[in-house]
């Protein structure tokens, strides 16, 4: 639906969009199973995850991203693409976020989860409890998808969940 419309990036620091490569494959992976799901994009960034989502066929998509600036440029793409009517875009800080228990209504979810590398090192309770979190909501529904890099131990890795890992370097 939107394939090759470019988003718009600031270059900020603090936003490490994931590689085209990587998004690529981890929505092979997916496959169909995108279409009629509400994508949870954790730590946006771009709004890459959820904006390729709708792209492929879910329903909506809730971004969640901190950075104000880096919020309002997600807005200003959900616009330009002309599907802005089928985002919630929150400025809020993830864990606090997921923490109040959002409404997200009956559709399945499926999580993106990219948060910048170093929290699964420096913030790594909040991280587990943040998975464990997704991990329950998407039993019910699909799915979670994690990107790390090296540092991050697989095993932190909520258990009942069918986790496939592949690695594209730098990213896990």
């Amino acid at each position: 639906m939107l394939r090759g419309r470019k988003l718009t990036y600031s270059g900020d620091a603090r936003t490490r969009p994931m590689k085209d490569r990587v998004r690529e494959a981890v929505f092979n992976l997916l496959g169909p199973g995108v279409q009629h799901t509400v994508a949870v994009d954790l730590f946006a960034g771009t709004g890459a995850l959820g904006l390729e989502a709708i792209s492929r066929g879910a329903a909506r998509a809730i971004f969640v991203e901190q950075h104000f600036p880096t919020a309002a440029l997600i807005r200003r793409n959900a616009a330009a693409l002309g599907v802005a009517d089928r985002c919630e875009i929150h400025s809020a800080d993830t864990f606090i976020w997921a923490r109040r228990g959002p409404r997200l209504g009956e559709a399945p979810l499926l999580f993106f989860c990219s948060p910048p590398y170093d929290f699964y090192v420096e913030r790594r309770a909040p991280m587990q409890e943040l998975l464990a979190w997704a991990c329950q909501l998407a039993a019910k529904g699909h799915g979670v998808v994690v990107e790390a890099d090296e540092r991050f131990d697989v095993a932190d890795l909520p258990v009942g969940m069918q986790w496939q890992t592949r690695s594209y370097p730098p990213a896990v």
